[in-house]
């Protein structure tokens, strides 16, 4: 038994592998279907993932229990990710998109705004890394139909090219001025002399 104890040798600790993308939870809730031998139990689990770079994505899962529920919609989330295009921390123009009921609107906002929204919109824009928006919710408040109507408008988006700075004009290369060759003074032509008339003989 003690031979066994000193030859026994734990295993290194391995420490996970950190997800690149951050998720949440924006809507969970127990979910029953009538059967034939009842009423059947199930959750339904809405998350939404971000790598706070552009990537952001969005899954829709059921399952018995909660883990199995989210586990499923995060791997939803991951097989369909959205690639945005961020423009000075902002989006390109502004958006609006409706989906069934629920319709969202975006529009760019300076630097130093923040992001201006509340729900599940909010949760959506902070995982996506767009610093600088203005949100607004119009209509239905279901939050999945909400999710869905976000990602419709971000896929909407056009791509533009961020402002670069104006290219500084190369001045024209001044020529130093030619000294001015001196020139000869011209020479005066000499008058000629007047001619001498002989005075009149008086007779």
């Amino acid at each position: 038994m003690d031979n066994n104890k000193k030859n026994f040798k734990r295993k290194p600790f391995r420490e996970r592998e950190k997800d690149e993308f951050d998720q949440r939870i924006v809507d969970l809730r127990r979910v029953t279907r009538v059967m034939a031998g009842g009423k059947r139990m199930r959750f339904r689990a809405c998350i939404v993932i971000g790598d706070g770079k552009g990537q952001i994505g969005y899954g829709l899962a059921k399952g018995k229990d909660v883990a199995i529920a989210v586990n499923k919609a995060v791997a939803q989330a991951k097989n369909s990710l959205l690639k945005l295009d961020i423009v000075d921390g902002t989006i390109a123009h502004q958006v609006n998109k409706k989906f069934k009921a629920a319709q969202v609107v975006f529009r760019p906002a300076p630097d130093g705004t923040g992001i201006i929204a509340g729900g599940a919109v909010r949760a959506v824009l902070e995982l996506s890394g767009i610093k600088n928006v203005s949100a607004k919710i119009l209509g239905s408040n279901n939050k999945v139909n909400i999710v869905k109507s976000v990602f419709a408008a971000l896929s909407d988006l056009k791509k533009r090219e961020p402002k670069q700075a104006p290219k500084p004009v190369a001045k024209p290369a001044v020529r130093s001025a030619a000294k001015p060759i001196a020139k000869k003074p011209a020479l005066k032509k000499a008058k000629p002399a007047p001619a001498k008339v002989a005075p009149a003989v008086k007779k």
